[in-house]
């Protein structure tokens, strides 16, 4: 019986008596980037952190739900249309109040403040077009699109989040025209003129450089996908600070960081721990 509990206490706290907070991170860069970034912040807060990343993301949410995992870098857009299956375009802020209260009520989980950073949709173009005919949103592309080649992966030209959707708010995109290549590909293949425009997240790496110009969706077609941390109810409630841990983070946390640290992963080959703590180092 002494054994039995012995072995009990043993799992349930660390050596040292801190509370435990097992992190959990999707499957791609900024995810584990982001979680590596809230285990250092609530270890420096006294938190025992059982890192669990690299989760695939469509398992993430039910990892948190059946309790394997506390907490994990979340994303808005996310929530509110893959998981609650909204496709009602409303406003950023209203997308956060539908998915807070939603993921409290259905699953006893918590969204912590959203931050200005997302990992939306977008579309990209070269400087060297965009200087060309003034193209710096989306409605500006639509005018100039006889005159341009999209560079496609297959899918943005039929999937209803891609040109169909674009197609019914900004009206038809007539393309000079639209060929399939790896999406790994599309940055090259902009800088070697194969093409005008490609497909591209808002976060990513390649656009810290002011070869490329990200279009502004000035209709507002695509979702804000701001992130967030997702914290299990319980753990909240048992540990309520670290809502003032992660917090300030998240209201510092932007687009433009995002991409930079997305760069320095994947595109300068740093290792994302080391990202990481250079980046928290600096709110400090």
């Amino acid at each position: 019986m002494l054994t039995v509990l012995s072995i009990t206490l043993l799992v349930g706290c660390s050596s040292s008596n801190k509370p435990v907070i097992r992190v959990g991170s999707k499957n791609f860069t900024e995810n584990e980037v982001l979680a590596e970034i809230y285990s250092l912040a609530l270890e420096d807060a006294g938190f025992k952190v059982n890192r669990q990343f690299d989760i695939s993301s469509s398992a993430v949410h039910t990892s948190i739900v059946n309790n394997k995992i506390d907490l994990y870098p979340g994303y808005t857009g996310t929530a509110y249309i893959s998981i609650l299956g909204y496709t009602e375009t409303v406003s950023g802020d209203e997308i956060y109040k539908i998915v807070k209260e939603e993921y409290k009520k259905k699953y006893k989980l918590e969204w912590l403040t959203k931050s200005p950073a997302q990992d939306s949709n977008g579309l990209a173009v070269s400087s060297k077009v965009s200087k060309k005919y003034g193209i710096k949103t989306i409605s500006d592309l639509q005018k100039h699109a006889s005159k341009l080649r999209v560079i496609s992966q297959g899918e943005f030209d039929k999937r209803a989040d891609g040109i169909p959707g674009l197609t019914k708010v900004y009206g038809e995109f007539k393309f000079k025209s639209i060929k399939v290549y790896d999406n790994a590909l599309k940055y090259s293949l902009l800088d070697e003129d194969k093409g005008d425009v490609i497909p591209a997240y808002t976060s990513e790496g390649q656009l810290t450089s002011s070869k490329y110009v990200l279009l502004e969706d000035d209709k507002h077609f695509w979702p804000d996908y701001n992130v967030a941390p997702i914290v299990r109810s319980d753990i909240l409630k048992k540990y309520p600070k670290i809502a003032s841990i992660l917090d300030p983070i998240n209201k510092k946390l932007t687009t433009k960081d995002l991409q930079t640290l997305n760069k320095k992963v994947d595109i300068d080959k740093q290792d994302y721990q080391d990202v990481a703590k250079e980046y928290y180092e600096s709110l400090k």
